[in-house]
């Protein structure tokens, strides 16, 4: 396939995912969890291994440094996030997210979980994994993009 190919198989296909599967709009405020949406944003840009700083955050989501580092030392002090000091240097500290937050992420995503898993119930274990490998690694091509 050419890469204009790919581009609109991918156009075509991701809103037809989040069509399917996205989440009914809550109006509250916050979730169970006590996040607001821009916390659930913040969250869902971090990784589990791979540190994040607040600056790259702050600059990525379009709001000052000061607002990323308030919600990030919230989501700390509810264990959703960890900081950790970047290059051995403790002044460059960045988030990676915890096992918890990784939970809040599944449960505050615009993908609601149950209809996603639905969907991919459909599919067969060669087609999920396929499926796994290909977002995974269109993931990780758009995080390079934005480093």
């Amino acid at each position: 396939m050419t890469l204009d190919q790919v581009t609109q198989v991918v156009q075509v296909c991701f809103p037809q995912v989040y069509l399917a599967c996205h989440t009914r709009h809550q109006r509250k405020r916050s979730t169970e969890h006590r996040v607001s949406a821009r916390d659930a944003a913040i969250l869902a840009h971090l990784d589990q291994e791979r540190a994040t700083l607040p600056s790259r955050l702050a600059n990525h989501l379009s709001v000052s440094r000061s607002t990323v580092s308030e919600a990030l030392k919230r989501l700390a002090e509810l264990d959703y996030i960890a900081r950790t000091a970047t290059n051995g240097d403790r002044r460059m500290a960045g988030a990676v997210l915890t096992p918890k937050g990784a939970r809040v992420i599944r449960d505050t995503s615009v993908l609601e979980t149950e209809r996603l898993r639905a969907a991919l119930l459909r599919a067969s274990r060669v087609e999920r994994a396929a499926i796994v490998i290909g977002m995974t690694r269109l993931a990780e091509a758009c995080r390079r993009l934005s480093e």
